[in-house]
């Protein structure tokens, strides 16, 4: 399997006054196409810096980041963008859907920035992710018509709407009570089985354990990655009704 994401040495300090924190130190990863990686520790230990680093948010204080095998390190602003929108779907703890939009504009909105893809061509990309997330039938419904779980539903539709070489989940069932919050991660387990690539950083240790490697990060360092023995078989549980 090709590596998607490649970091060596990677660091990140902020800079205060005369004070410097060390958000992240010399952290080597390596996330291959297929994976399923989850990246979990204590409130302050860098997962979420991190995680905007992968996403092109946020830049590196040293070291290298490879993205599909381009060399992503020192990109432009417009080059981040452009690469950001067309290889990495986010999905956010807090959905980030636009109120004013109906859910087809709002999983549309990342391919109105991209050249190659005519009307026609968004529309059948959109009714696809749709339909994938079994939202096909509230498409033109506005977020505030949807519950918390369907809204982050039609969010993880707009993250793999672009077709992405990964997906970025930030603690994606953070604002979800039980049953919606496994219904959102037997999602990302059934697009994982389809050949998603995904990347995601969760509090939740049950969370962490459904995907096939667990990276856990303390204090801007990585202290621990592993292959949780439990991760298959909670991956092959029947899925839930999606209502």
């Amino acid at each position: 399997m090709s590596v998607i994401i490649k970091l060596e040495n990677l660091s990140r300090v902020f800079s205060t006054d005369e004070i410097e924190t060390h958000a992240l130190q010399n952290i080597n990863l390596e996330i291959k196409q297929g994976e399923y990686v989850s990246i979990s520790g204590p409130s302050g230990c860098g997962k979420s810096t991190l995680l905007s680093i992968l996403g092109l948010l946020d830049g590196c204080s040293g070291g290298s980041y490879h993205l599909n095998g381009k060399d992503v390190t020192n990109l432009d602003t417009k080059k981040r963008a452009e690469i950001r929108n067309k290889e990495i779907g986010f999905i956010f703890q807090s959905f980030n859907l636009i109120s004013d939009l109906s859910v087809f504009e709002n999983v549309e909105l990342p391919l109105t920035y991209r050249g190659d893809l005519n009307k026609q061509q968004r529309k059948e990309r959109v009714e696809s992710a749709l339909t994938r997330v079994d939202l096909s039938h509230r498409m033109h419904h506005f977020p505030s018509q949807l519950s918390g779980g369907q809204q982050q539903r039609v969010a993880v539709a707009r993250a793999v709407v672009s077709q992405p070489a990964i997906l970025l989940a930030d603690e994606p069932t953070g604002n979800l009570d039980s049953k919606n919050a496994e219904q959102v991660m037997s999602l990302l387990d059934a697009l994982h089985r389809e050949g998603a690539t995904i990347c995601m950083v969760t509090h939740d240790p049950a969370g962490a354990e459904r995907a096939q490697r667990a990276i856990s990060i303390f204090d801007g360092k990585i202290v621990e990655a592993n292959q949780p023995a439990v991760s298959n078989s909670i991956a092959k549980q029947p899925e839930p009704e999606l209502v």
